[in-house]
C-alpha cells in the first residue's frame, strides 16, 4: 500500500474535537494507506507533557495500525503571547528536524490551524512529486480576531500572509464548513476543495428513557472549557429555576468554573471534570438536552459536537450562530438561541417541552444522524480524490 503522512498538533490521548477528528481520519485511511502520524508529545489541554511521556524527546509506536511519531514541543498553556509563540516555534523546529532525518511520503495531510505549524509543513515539503493536502478546521487569523485573541496589527498581517501562502501551496484543501471553502475560494482558485465534516465514527448506542426526581430539565455541556466556549459566562447567566447544568471537560476556564460552582452551591450546577470519551458517551445518554455555546459567532466554525450528539440521539440547544445554526435547523436537531443573548437563551429554555414523546424524539434525531452524517460514505468520497 501507498504511504500517507498526517501532520497534526493534536492527537489522542489528547482530548477535544481536533484530536478526535484526526484520529478518525487516520484510522479510516488505514484500509487504503500505510498511515504515519506526526504529532507533538501529548500535552493538550493541560499545557504539560502527559506523565507517561515525560522525559522523552520523542517516541514512536504502532497504535491501531497507525505509526505514531511523537516529537518534542515546549508545552505551555500560558496566556502570554510570546510564550505561546515560542511553543508553536518549538514544534515547528522539531518538524524541520524530523523532515531532515526521515523519508516523507508523496501524500501528506497537514492540519491547520496552527498557522505557523502548517506554514512550516507547506514551505519545507513543497515538491512537484508530492501532493499536499491542507485540512482547515478554523479560519485563522480571522477567527482569532473574532474571539478577541488577536488585534489587527503587524502580527495579524503576517498571519494573513501565512494563511494565503498555505492555501496557494496546497494541492487539495479539506474544509469542515461551507464558509471555510467559500473564504478560500475568494483567495485562490488553485487547489481542489472538499467539504470534510467532522463526523464521528461511533457505534449506535441504545436510547434510554430518563426520569427526573425534581422535574428539572437536565442540560449537559461536554468539551473544552476554553475562552471561545464561554462556559463560565454561561454559568453566571443561566436561570436555574427549572434546570440543572452538568459540565464535563477541562481547559483554560476550568479553575474559574470550579470556583464559581463552589461559591454558588445553591445553584443546580454539577462539575465532573474530564472523563474518558467512551465513558462520556455513556454519561451523556442520561441527559435531556446538550447545550452547544460559543461566546461569539465565529465565521467558518461548525462545532463537531453537533454530529456527535446527534448520533447519541441527544437533542441540542444551539447558542453559537453561523453554519452550525443552519445545520440544527435543516435537520431539526433541537432549539436555537441568539448567540450572545442570554435573555433569549433563558426564554428559549422556558419554552422547551420534552415531556411528551421524549424517547421517540431522541430516536428520530439518531436516525437522521446515522443517515446524513455518515463517516464511511464521506471517507470513501475523500479517498477517491486523494
Amino acid at each position: 500500500m501507498q504511504e500517507l503522512m498526517i501532520i497534526t498538533s493534536y492527537f489522542p490521548p489528547e482530548i477535544g474535537a481536533a484530536s478526535n477528528r484526526i484520529y478518525h481520519l487516520a484510522n479510516g485511511l488505514t484500509s487504503h494507506y500505510n498511515v504515519r502520524v506526526v504529532t507533538p508529545l501529548p500535552n493538550y489541554p493541560t499545557g504539560k507533557i502527559f506523565s507517561e511521556y515525560k522525559g522523552n524527546f520523542s517516541s514512536k509506536a504502532i497504535e491501531e495500525n497507525i505509526e505514531v511519531n511523537r516529537i518534542w514541543i515546549y508545552a505551555s498553556k500560558s496566556k502570554n503571547k510570546f510564550i505561546r509563540l515560542f511553543a508553536m516555534l518549538s514544534y515547528s523546529f522539531s518538524l524541520i528536524w524530523f523532515f531532515i532525518w526521515n523519508k516523507i511520503p508523496n501524500k501528506v495531510i497537514v492540519q491547520s490551524p496552527p498557522l505557523l505549524v502548517a506554514f512550516t509543513c507547506m514551505f519545507f515539503l513543497r515538491s512537484k512529486k508530492r501532493k499536499l493536502i491542507l485540512n482547515v478546521s478554523d479560519l485563522w487569523p480571522s477567527a482569532g480576531y473574532e474571539l478577541g485573541a488577536l488585534k489587527k496589527n503587524l502580527s495579524y498581517k503576517i498571519l494573513k500572509q501565512l494563511e494565503v501562502f498555505n492555501y496557494k501551496n496546497a494541492d487539495l484543501i479539506l474544509g469542515q464548513s461551507n464558509e471555510i471553502l467559500s473564504h478560500i475560494e475568494k483567495i485562490t482558485k488553485k487547489p481542489d476543495l472538499f467539504l470534510y465534516r467532522n463526523y464521528p465514527n461511533i457505534e449506535r448506542p441504545v436510547i434510554i428513557e430518563n426520569s427526573s426526581e425534581n422535574n428539572k430539565l437536565k442540560i449537559v455541556y461536554a468539551g473544552l472549557l476554553g475562552v471561545a466556549q464561554g462556559i463560565l459566562k454561561l454559568c453566571q447567566n443561566l436561570n436555574y429555576d427549572t434546570i440543572e447544568l452538568h459540565i464535563y471537560g477541562s481547559g483554560a476556564e476550568e479553575n474559574e468554573i470550579k470556583a464559581f460552582v463552589k461559591a454558588n452551591s445553591n445553584l443546580s450546577i454539577f462539575f465532573y471534570g474530564r472523563i474518558d470519551r467512551k465513558e462520556l458517551h455513556k454519561a451523556l445518554l442520561k441527559y435531556d438536552v446538550a447545550i452547544i455555546p460559543l461566546l461569539n459567532r465565529i465565521y467558518g466554525s461548525v462545532p463537531s459536537k453537533i454530529f456527535e450528539y446527534a448520533k447519541l440521539g441527544l437533542p441540542m440547544l444551539y447558542f453559537g450562530g453561523g453554519e452550525g445554526e443552519t445545520i440544527i435547523k435543516e435537520y431539526d436537531l433541537g432549539w436555537i438561541a441568539e448567540v450572545g443573548n442570554y435573555n433569549h437563551l433563558n426564554s428559549t429554555i422556558r419554552l422547551m417541552d420534552l415531556s411528551s414523546n421524549g424517547i421517540e424524539r431522541k430516536r428520530e434525531i439518531q436516525d437522521k444522524a446515522f443517515e446524513n452524517f455518515n463517516f464511511d460514505k464521506q471517507l470513501a468520497s475523500l479517498i477517491e480524490i486523494l
